[in-house]
């Protein structure tokens, strides 16, 4: 054992152990979190506007404080942008995470010297609880890879502002800089492609033991260093490859053909990380789903997902959330965000511990007839029908089709295939079959003949890629959406569709 893991070993032991006694008071770390945002906050901007001097229970909260997105939020983000003090939280952010929305345009995320610790330390707890509970070590001594975005950083009304990921480069430990790749100069290249191939260069002769990022950018990461070694999986390249940490993306439509890149099996960690706040990560590599950080400066509320765009829709704190069903998640945090829908939903699969999967996007539905078709059903539609046909997916989303030419309307999957399904037609059958079974509205719809079966159009090899590329979203923390309730995104992808 060498000297980093070494050291890791007893620190790892005590996160681990810290994590298994705080899942047992998550409520009441919740509480008491609330209570602390309400004392700073009533001294603000936003505290004296919506009168948090006079808020103290939750009851009274939510009458004070209503659900905003980003948009609404907006003006409150515009003075701080304008040098301005105590605006949401104390005195000014440390930093503007900058992130593009898909509505919103870019959007600029406080980060206050309070809220930094929750996307450092959660990072660094997630990897040291893997090491507390699996006794695995052993790669604090190679060389670690993290694909994101450039560190460099500009000033919005002199706050230092970039990409998340690039925020959070800057506060990386010492101990850990002599372990990390890319280089800084590699980190800052901007065109995706040509960052790409100095990353394997730089990396493909050194003891890569962790692995993290987006898992489409990271296969694509692995399809380079396999071009570059004819053939040779990732763990020939990498003996002592060990974990892969991801997020972003549900990963299983990426399972498949990333564990066959890899040839051999791995652990993996799965995180749920924004800019607005690092919420949950994998702390089991035998139970499923991810642990809520419950004690890191977020106070979260829950609305059923059916329920977000009403006038009042039922908000609940993590004491009253049930498991099986779909929430929207809203965050209260230590950089001021107040009332904040993130968009996210996500669904409890178990309240002793709290542990949940994220299910989708608020906006990423289909529902052109009333079916609110969501990504956890089209992701377990098709991965179901993958597995039995032995398909690996590389990539996927769905749209409406409504001008039909006198025919009945449906949903238009696109989808890049690693390995096409011997017969197409009886590929798409079962996935719509899976989704009959998952989605009764559908179901109906499709049994009152008011929709047809859906349709599958084959995307070209590196269709998605070159996709992506065209429209400036290649790499860092972009990603393909799910599902769409308009023809935007598929009659784009039309252009990229195997003849």
């Amino acid at each position: 054992m060498k000297f980093k893991s070494l050291l890791a070993k007893p620190f790892a032991s005590i996160v681990h152990n810290k994590l298994k006694k705080e899942m047992l008071r998550a409520v009441e770390d919740q509480e008491a979190i609330l209570d602390e945002l309400i004392k700073t906050g009533k001294k603000t901007e936003f505290g004296n506007d919506h009168k948090l001097d006079a808020v103290h229970t939750y009851e009274e909260f939510k009458q004070a404080v209503p659900i905003r997105d980003y948009e609404q939020f907006k003006p409150y983000i515009e003075r701080i942008k304008e040098g301005k003090q105590n605006v949401l939280w104390k005195g000014q952010p440390i930093y503007l995470a900058k992130t593009s929305g898909t509505t919103s345009g870019v959007k600029y995320i406080p980060i206050s010297k309070d809220s930094i610790s929750n996307h450092i330390d959660t990072a660094r707890n997630a990897l040291l609880n893997y090491m507390g509970e699996t006794g695995n070590t052993a790669f604090a001594d190679g060389k670690m890879i993290f694909l994101s975005g450039s560190p460099e950083l500009e000033r919005v009304g002199g706050i230092p502002t970039g990409r998340l990921s690039g925020i959070v480069n800057h506060h990386i430990p010492r101990y850990l800089r002599t372990n990390q790749l890319p280089s800084y100069e590699t980190n800052c290249i901007d065109d995706w492609e040509t960052k790409l191939d100095k990353i394997v260069e730089e990396t493909i002769n050194q003891d890569m033991t962790l692995i993290s990022g987006i898992p489409p950018w990271v296969q694509m990461y692995f399809d380079r260093l396999m071009e570059r070694t004819n053939g040779k999986k990732i763990k020939e390249i990498f003996k002592n490859f060990d974990v892969m940490v991801y997020g972003g993306v549900n990963f299983e439509p990426y399972r498949a053909k990333l564990m066959a890149s890899i040839g051999h099996p791995i652990h993996t960690v799965e995180t749920f990380p924004a800019s607005e706040g690092f919420f949950a990560f994998q702390d089991s590599q035998e139970q499923e789903g991810l642990l809520l950080n419950a004690n890191s400066g977020i106070f979260y509320e829950f609305i059923p997902a059916q329920e977000i765009f009403n006038e009042n829709p039922t908000r609940l704190s993590l004491k009253d959330v049930q498991t099986g069903v779909n929430y929207a998640m809203i965050i209260n945090n230590n950089a001021g965000l107040w009332g904040y829908n993130l968009g996210d939903t996500v669904k409890f699969i178990s309240t002793n511990p709290y542990r949940l999967l994220v299910t989708g996007r608020i906006k990423h539905f289909i529902s052109a007839f009333g079916e609110h078709v969501i990504g956890e059903e089209v992701e377990y539609s098709l991965m179901k029908a993958a597995a039995e046909e032995n398909v690996q997916i590389t990539e996927f989303t769905v749209a409406p089709m409504v001008q039909t030419n006198g025919e009945l309307p449906y949903h238009e999957w696109f989808v890049e295939f690693e390995n096409e399904p011997r017969d197409l037609k009886a590929f798409a059958l079962k996935v719509d079959h899976n989704l009959r079974q998952k989605n009764i509205y559908y179901d109906d719809l499709l049994t009152g003949n008011i929709l047809q079966p859906l349709k599958i159009k084959t995307v070209r090899k590196h269709g998605f890629i070159d996709y992506m590329k065209a429209i400036g979203k290649l790499g860092g923390q972009n990603k393909v959406p799910r599902l769409s309730n308009d023809r935007k995104l598929a009659d784009e992808l039309i252009k990229y569709v195997q003849p």
